[in-house]
Protein backbone atom coordinates (compact mmCIF):
# COMPACT_ATOMS: atom_id res chain seq x y z
CA UNK A 1 0.00 0.00 0.00
CA UNK A 2 1.90 3.19 -1.49
CA UNK A 3 0.20 6.53 -1.30
CA UNK A 4 1.98 7.05 -4.79
CA UNK A 5 0.10 3.86 -5.89
CA UNK A 6 -3.00 3.22 -4.08
CA UNK A 7 -5.81 6.20 -2.72
CA UNK A 8 -7.68 6.79 0.22
CA UNK A 9 -11.13 4.80 0.31
CA UNK A 10 -12.12 5.75 3.70
CA UNK A 11 -10.97 8.79 5.88
CA UNK A 12 -12.31 9.60 9.66
CA UNK A 13 -11.35 11.62 12.16
CA UNK A 14 -12.54 13.00 15.58
CA UNK A 15 -12.21 16.05 16.74
CA UNK A 16 -11.97 17.00 20.29
CA UNK A 17 -11.99 20.64 20.74
CA UNK A 18 -10.46 22.30 23.95
CA UNK A 19 -13.73 22.68 25.88
CA UNK A 20 -13.56 18.73 25.51
CA UNK A 21 -16.58 18.62 22.53
CA UNK A 22 -16.42 15.78 19.88
CA UNK A 23 -17.41 16.61 15.86
CA UNK A 24 -16.88 13.68 14.19
CA UNK A 25 -15.95 13.46 10.35
CA UNK A 26 -16.47 10.10 8.69
CA UNK A 27 -16.82 8.85 4.75
CA UNK A 28 -16.05 6.48 1.89
CA UNK A 29 -14.17 7.87 -0.25
CA UNK A 30 -14.34 6.67 -4.42
CA UNK A 31 -10.52 6.13 -5.46
CA UNK A 32 -11.90 6.61 -9.07
CA UNK A 33 -9.93 3.30 -10.09
CA UNK A 34 -10.35 -0.45 -8.88
CA UNK A 35 -9.70 -1.27 -5.04
CA UNK A 36 -6.85 -4.21 -5.45
CA UNK A 37 -7.91 -7.40 -3.79
CA UNK A 38 -4.43 -7.32 -1.43
CA UNK A 39 -5.97 -3.95 -0.13
CA UNK A 40 -9.71 -5.43 0.57
CA UNK A 41 -8.42 -8.05 2.44
CA UNK A 42 -7.22 -5.54 5.09
CA UNK A 43 -10.13 -3.06 5.85
CA UNK A 44 -12.85 -4.84 3.98
CA UNK A 45 -13.50 -1.94 1.54
CA UNK A 46 -15.04 -3.12 -1.44
CA UNK A 47 -15.44 -1.12 -5.24
CA UNK A 48 -19.26 -1.56 -4.78
CA UNK A 49 -18.91 0.38 -1.28
CA UNK A 50 -17.40 3.26 -2.44
CA UNK A 51 -18.71 3.69 -5.96
CA UNK A 52 -21.39 6.27 -4.78
CA UNK A 53 -19.04 7.97 -2.35
CA UNK A 54 -17.41 11.57 -2.80
CA UNK A 55 -14.11 11.73 -4.94
CA UNK A 56 -11.04 12.91 -3.04
CA UNK A 57 -11.26 16.12 -4.53
CA UNK A 58 -14.72 16.58 -2.87
CA UNK A 59 -13.58 14.90 0.37
CA UNK A 60 -9.87 16.65 0.73
CA UNK A 61 -12.10 19.84 0.57
CA UNK A 62 -14.06 18.56 3.47
CA UNK A 63 -11.39 17.27 5.59
CA UNK A 64 -9.15 20.29 5.75
CA UNK A 65 -12.05 22.44 6.62
CA UNK A 66 -12.99 20.22 9.67
CA UNK A 67 -9.57 19.76 10.78
CA UNK A 68 -8.33 23.48 10.58
CA UNK A 69 -6.48 24.70 13.42
CA UNK A 70 -5.76 21.28 14.64
CA UNK A 71 -3.10 18.62 15.41
CA UNK A 72 -3.54 15.74 13.52
CA UNK A 73 -2.82 12.82 16.07
CA UNK A 74 -2.68 9.00 14.02
CA UNK A 75 -1.20 5.86 14.73
CA UNK A 76 1.83 5.52 12.50
CA UNK A 77 1.15 9.14 11.16
CA UNK A 78 3.64 8.49 8.44
CA UNK A 79 1.92 6.24 6.91
CA UNK A 80 -1.14 8.18 6.98
CA UNK A 81 -0.11 11.64 6.74
CA UNK A 82 2.08 10.64 2.89
CA UNK A 83 -1.79 9.06 1.65
CA UNK A 84 -3.25 12.53 2.68
CA UNK A 85 0.09 14.55 1.62
CA UNK A 86 -0.13 12.73 -2.07
CA UNK A 87 -3.74 12.98 -2.08
CA UNK A 88 -4.29 16.79 -1.79
CA UNK A 89 -1.09 17.54 -4.00
CA UNK A 90 -2.99 15.02 -6.51
CA UNK A 91 -6.17 17.37 -6.17
CA UNK A 92 -4.48 20.59 -6.39
CA UNK A 93 -5.03 21.35 -2.82
CA UNK A 94 -2.79 23.12 0.00
CA UNK A 95 -0.58 20.35 2.08
CA UNK A 96 -1.15 19.59 5.72
CA UNK A 97 1.05 22.13 7.05
CA UNK A 98 -0.14 22.15 10.53
CA UNK A 99 1.17 19.84 13.67
CA UNK A 100 0.59 16.07 13.68
CA UNK A 101 1.32 13.83 16.73
CA UNK A 102 2.55 9.79 16.29
CA UNK A 103 0.75 8.03 19.09
CA UNK A 104 3.28 4.85 17.84
CA UNK A 105 6.35 7.59 18.86
CA UNK A 106 4.36 8.64 22.16
CA UNK A 107 3.74 5.30 23.27
CA UNK A 108 6.78 3.72 22.60
CA UNK A 109 8.88 7.01 24.85
CA UNK A 110 5.55 6.44 27.86
CA UNK A 111 5.43 2.54 27.51
CA UNK A 112 8.82 0.91 26.50
CA UNK A 113 9.35 -2.72 25.79
CA UNK A 114 6.05 -3.78 24.82
CA UNK A 115 6.16 -6.57 22.54
CA UNK A 116 4.25 -4.50 20.01
CA UNK A 117 3.07 -0.83 19.19
CA UNK A 118 1.19 -2.13 16.84
CA UNK A 119 -2.51 -0.90 17.09
CA UNK A 120 -4.14 -4.15 17.04
CA UNK A 121 -1.61 -5.43 19.32
CA UNK A 122 -2.21 -2.04 21.50
CA UNK A 123 -6.31 -2.78 21.50
CA UNK A 124 -5.33 -5.94 23.11
CA UNK A 125 -2.50 -4.63 25.96
CA UNK A 126 -4.40 -2.00 26.63
CA UNK A 127 -7.83 -3.78 26.39
CA UNK A 128 -9.57 -0.79 24.44
CA UNK A 129 -13.07 -0.70 23.26
CA UNK A 130 -14.54 -3.32 21.28
CA UNK A 131 -17.70 -2.99 20.11
CA UNK A 132 -18.84 -5.29 17.83
CA UNK A 133 -19.97 -2.65 15.53
CA UNK A 134 -15.82 -1.92 15.41
CA UNK A 135 -13.32 -3.58 12.97
CA UNK A 136 -9.38 -3.35 12.91
CA UNK A 137 -8.45 -1.13 9.65
CA UNK A 138 -11.52 0.52 9.28
CA UNK A 139 -10.78 4.69 9.70
CA UNK A 140 -13.43 5.26 11.78
CA UNK A 141 -12.70 2.02 14.69
CA UNK A 142 -8.96 3.20 14.17
CA UNK A 143 -9.67 6.65 14.90
CA UNK A 144 -11.10 5.80 18.28
CA UNK A 145 -8.23 3.49 19.29
CA UNK A 146 -5.94 6.07 18.52
CA UNK A 147 -7.74 8.55 20.95
CA UNK A 148 -8.00 6.17 23.67
CA UNK A 149 -4.06 5.11 23.16
CA UNK A 150 -3.40 9.08 22.96
CA UNK A 151 -5.66 9.08 26.36
CA UNK A 152 -3.77 6.57 28.04
CA UNK A 153 0.09 7.71 26.43
CA UNK A 154 -0.55 11.33 27.79
CA UNK A 155 -1.64 10.63 31.36
CA UNK A 156 1.10 7.94 31.81
CA UNK A 157 3.42 10.93 30.79
CA UNK A 158 1.45 13.09 32.96
CA UNK A 159 2.22 11.11 35.93
CA UNK A 160 5.52 10.57 35.63
CA UNK A 161 5.78 14.26 35.90
CA UNK A 162 4.12 14.35 39.26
Amino acid sequence: MSPVGDRIVELAAVRIDTDGSEREFHTLVNPGRSIPPSVIAVHHITDDMVIDAPHFSTVGKMFTEFAAGSTLVAHNARFDLGFLQESLARCGMALWAGKTIDTVRLVRKTHPGLPSYRLQSLRSIFHLDSKESMQAHRAGSDVRWTVQVLEIALTKALNSCS
